[in-house]
């Protein structure tokens, strides 16, 4: 049973989680657009920019799994403003960045920073929306998160042509400082959960278990696949790996329990989101590094391509997300990312010179489409089918899947383009990505399992953080729960 219509706290939580979600998409998204002026100005070719993106990567994917401990341990609210405060500052170090390695070392510690936002602003939802209510909310949140990481090359874009690359970093600083006052207003008691420790040992794990192939995958094309500086990360990093699951197997208290993937919901949405995550994050990725350098787009008119992804979302991703609710997520996971793929392979077409309306256009709107009808049922089924004490957690593990699953994606570039990009390796890259997301459909429709169209009613209402609202003269008595 669902909640009634949404309280003041509720539609705070709701903004808070979004806004926080958002900043840490939006520098997914924006990154895209830059690299090319980025390598223009610091050089490096295919590499650095490959670098500059995996470097957050790397960090954001691998530290989730510590980020939802850390909330669930510490509170919420309080993992939230330090994650908060941590991007502002390493977003200013990027943006003054004077060389490369400067860079790439501000962008690994973004990561950090960003790997403290995600879980925590997701889970606040979850533990303050109900079944259907939840559904949508979800469904919102998907919208806005959505959003910034398909439009973050537009506001990019602009930013690149207009006043430079570095903005592109500095602007994060704006959206900070509005979550930051929603906060204030928002005076919350965090819960915590006593006596658990943080599995530290497995969080070093993980992120050398990810360096290290990712490093062996950008830098072969440069030093050779039988160089030692190739096979020593590669191997170390999968031993590494190795180790992380079975430190997690046997670990009293893991980062990544591995009984969630005994949860057939869980562990099959899972699997879908490192295909389709990946499909994600390659095809953005090649999109707008083609448009500007092999088409000649400005970075502008090279973030506008998209744009037509971001409309969809924002009309198509709350309807989709309350559709799932209604109805369950199956199908809606399967014939989504079908249609995106299918957009996809449509866009193979594209010959140079480059014709958008016809050789690009009709498949960005197919994928646009089918996004939308896959990212807000595929979050609920996956975070719908644990329990509320495991929100935490469970949302940071889906979203160390999807970064990870981004972070391989872009660091196999390279092994299908070469050294340079060219129109013979973007349609390569097009039809991997469709590849990738026609496995992610396949494995929803075939794992993914509605739940009951009429589950038993709670007795009582979802475990909330102690909230209270800032009072106003208009309503002394602050806000009533539902």
């Amino acid at each position: 049973m669902g909640f009634p219509p949404a309280s003041r706290a509720q539609t705070l939580v709701l903004w808070i989680a979004i806004l926080a979600s958002f900043v840490s998409f939006l520098d997914s998204g924006v990154i895209n657009v830059a690299l090319p002026a980025i390598s223009r100005e610091l050089g490096g070719g295919l590499t650095t920019q490959q670098w500059v993106v995996d470097a957050y990567l790397i960090t954001l994917g691998s530290l989730i799994l510590l980020a939802g401990s850390l909330s669930d341990v510490l509170g919420r609210i309080r993992i939230l403003r330090v994650g908060l405060v941590g991007f502002g500052v390493t977003s200013l170090m990027c943006a003054f960045a004077p060389a490369a390695e400067v860079l790439i070392i501000a962008r690994a510690l973004q990561g950090i920073a960003g790997a403290l936002l995600v879980p925590s602003s997701l889970a606040l939802i979850t533990s303050h929306f109900d079944g259907a209510a939840r559904a949508k909310a979800i469904g919102q949140w998907t919208a806005g998160t959505t959003v910034a990481f398909i439009a973050g090359p537009l506001l990019g874009g602009i930013l690149v042509d207009s006043v430079g690359w570095r903005w592109v970093f500095g602007i994060n600083v704006l959206p900070i400082a509005v979550i930051l006052c929603l906060l204030a207003v928002l005076h919350a008691t965090d819960v915590r959960e006593a006596g658990v420790r943080i599995d530290y040992p497995g969080a070093v794990l993980c992120v050398l278990g990810l360096a290290g192939p990712v490093y062996a995958l950008i830098e072969q094309g440069t030093r050779g696949w039988g160089s030692p500086a190739i096979l020593l990360p590669l191997i170390l990093g999968v031993l590494c790996l190795a180790a992380f699951l079975w430190r997690q197997a046997t670990a009293k208290q893991p980062l990544m329990p591995l009984s969630l993937f005994a949860v057939r919901n869980f562990a099959a949405g899972n699997i879908a989101t490192t295909f389709i995550y990946a499909a994600l994050s390659v095809g953005g990725f090649i999109i707008v590094l083609f448009l500007q350098q092999v088409a000649g787009f400005p970075a502008t008119f090279a973030a506008l391509a998209l744009l037509p992804v971001s409309l969809l979302s924002i009309c198509l991703s709350s309807w989709f997300g309350s559709l799932a609710g209604r109805y369950g997520p199956r199908w809606f996971m399967s014939l989504g990312p079908a249609g995106a793929g299918l957009g996809y392979l449509l866009m193979v077409s594209s010959q140079a010179p480059l014709n958008y309306w016809t050789q690009l256009l009709p498949g960005i709107i197919l994928f646009g489409a089918g996004l939308s009808a896959t990212v807000a049922p595929l979050t609920a089924a996956i975070l719908g089918s644990i329990s509320e004490q495991q929100s935490g957690i469970g949302s940071a593990v889906n979203n160390a899947v999807a970064r990870v699953s981004g972070l391989i994606g872009i660091a196999l570039v390279g092994l299908l383009t070469g050294t340079q990009l060219d129109l013979a390796g973007f349609h390569r890259v097009l039809i991997a990505v469709a590849i990738l997301l026609v496995i992610g459909a396949a494995v929803s429709a075939s794992g993914i399992r509605n739940p009951p169209r009429n589950p038993a009613p709670r007795t009582t209402p979802p475990p909330r953080l102690g909230v209270r609202v800032m009072r106003t003269p208009d309503k002394p008595k602050g806000i009533q729960n539902p």
